[in-house]
Order: C-alpha cells, then structure tokens, then sequence
C-alpha cells in the first residue's frame, strides 16, 4: 500500500488565524485537488490528518465539520480525486490529548488502522507542530 498523510488547512485549503468554521469559509488552494486526484489516480491510499480545536472551543459542531468534510469530498471526486479517511483531533491546545499535533497519537492511530509502519510514509504539513508529530511517528514529514 502507497499511503500519504495530508494535514488539511494551509496543505488542502485556505488556512485561517479564525478558524475555518463553515463549508462556505472552506476553499481550496489551487492545484491541492488537482494533485491529490494524480495521488488517487497513481493508487496512492490518502488520509487527511486534521487538529480542529474549533470544535473544542464551540466554533462549530461536528455537523458542521461533516459538512465541510463532505465539500471536500465532492470538490475531490469532481476533480477525479478522493481521501480515503479523514483522522482528527477535536481537542483543544489545553486539553493534554494525545492525538493534537505536534503529538504523534493521530498519525498512529492512522497507521494502526491501516496496519501499516509509518516508517518512510510522506506527510505533507504547513506547519512546525505537524512537522513534529509526523516525525515522531516515524513519517517522512514534507513542508
């Protein structure tokens, strides 16, 4: 299996010091749908690996974030692309959660569902803390 981890904002979609907190504030960046359909198409398996305080800080709801979710899904498909999962990570910076990046608990959760060793696997990231966490999985982070 050709497994690659994108994080989501700032990689897949516009990032925001506010917070993406509705389908219409989620807008790709030009080029990311394009490239991860090549990824789907050359039979890579691609998972999403997302922290979303957001929600532990009552900016949305897990409605909300399916919702945005699902736009992310269909502007893929249309673009001949697909995520196979989407990990994350609703806790907030204070919380002491394992999953939130820069801890590595996300990424190993990802590599425990597809029962795979990180060791070698791309992680693309846009930021130092999803730098740290994929190599502390053992991923080969990419900036």
């Amino acid at each position: 299996m050709k497994l690659i981890i994108l994080d989501r904002d700032g990689v897949i979609n516009q990032d925001s010091d506010a917070f993406v907190k509705s389908p219409d504030e989620w807008i790709a960046l030009p080029g990311s749908l394009q490239a991860i359909a090549r990824l789907t198409q050359a039979d890579w398996t691609v998972v999403v690996a997302t922290n979303q305080s957001g929600l532990a800080r009552g900016l949305f709801d897990m409605d909300t974030l399916t919702a945005i979710h699902t736009k992310m899904r269909r502007e893929l498909a249309a673009a001949g692309g697909s995520v196979d999962a989407v990990f994350m990570c609703p806790h907030g910076p204070d919380d002491d959660c394992t999953c939130r990046k820069p801890r590595p608990g996300m990424f190993e959760q990802i590599g425990h569902r597809y029962d795979v060793d990180l060791a070698g696997v791309p992680a693309v990231c846009d930021s130092l803390r999803d730098l740290q966490a994929s190599a502390a999985a053992g991923c080969s982070p990419w900036l």
